[in-house]
């Protein structure tokens, strides 16, 4: 750590066993201390208010107030602490980052996971908290072998429905997501993106140029050469950014 004042964590989850294994972890950790732990939500709320930690170890989902509902009270504090969910579920990884989340570590945690997480904490010790203005996600959380990897949105040059998933299309990767299309057009910029299809999002840097190919068919031509089709619904959009 660049700074030599301990970080102060609070570990908070409704399994003890759960609890007991991120103290051992923890423990291991130089420059950490463990300073409370709560097993429910109102709790962690008492606890971090007695601590003032500046990290939280957060379960997602607990009795009572659950994890996004903690993290939502925390966010509205003047210096809110650091969080870091700790969950076996990772569906909700869309909803941990609108809350600016540090990181998203699945369950059973891994040491070498953990650190990196509480590493990333580290980095970020002492920046700013986002601003409550920045409504439009910027990151993603997205399941790769058996974590789940930090994605920046404007990397992201192609989104495809798949029932209740989308496709994320970053470099020459492809992530699978539970969202669905709509819900998370809804938190992309609609400066940076656009939907062209009902089963298509793109982003806006990774358009070359429209095609007209006849019979009011219109079609997408992307910076890699592939050309996608226009849904007609979507059209009058996608021409007026175009400017046509």
């Amino acid at each position: 750590m660049n700074d030599k004042t301990p970080l102060r964590v609070v570990l908070v989850d409704d399994e003890p066993l759960a609890i007991e294994r991120l103290e051992t972890l923890c423990g291991r950790i130089p420059d950490v201390e463990v300073v409370g732990k709560a097993y429910h939500g109102q709790a962690a709320l008492d606890v971090i208010d007695q601590q003032a930690p500046d990290l939280i170890l957060l379960d997602l989902t607990m009795p009572g107030l659950d994890g996004i509902e903690v993290a939502k009270r925390l966010a509205g504090k003047s210096s809110p602490p650091a969080i870091i969910f700790v969950t076996a579920h990772e569906s909700f990884a869309v909803e941990a980052f609108d809350l600016d989340a540090v990181d998203y570590v699945l369950k059973p945690v891994a040491a070498e996971r953990l650190e990196r997480a509480i590493a990333r904490a580290i980095g970020k010790r002492g920046e700013p908290p986002r601003a409550a203005g920045a409504k439009w996600l910027q990151e993603l959380w997205v399941p790769h072998r058996s974590e789940l990897v930090r994605v920046s949105v404007e990397d992201v040059r192609r989104i495809d429905a798949e029932r209740d998933y989308v496709r994320l299309y970053v470099g020459d990767k492809t992530y699978l997501l539970l969202q669905t299309i709509a819900g998370l057009e809804e938190k992309l910029d609609p400066d940076a993106f656009i939907r062209t299809h009902r089963s298509t999002i793109l982003s806006k840097a990774s358009i070359a140029g429209l095609r007209h190919d006849g019979l009011g068919v219109w079609s997408v031509e992307m910076s890699d050469g592939e050309t996608l089709r226009i849904g007609r619904t979507y059209l009058p959009k996608v021409k007026a950014m175009a400017g046509r």
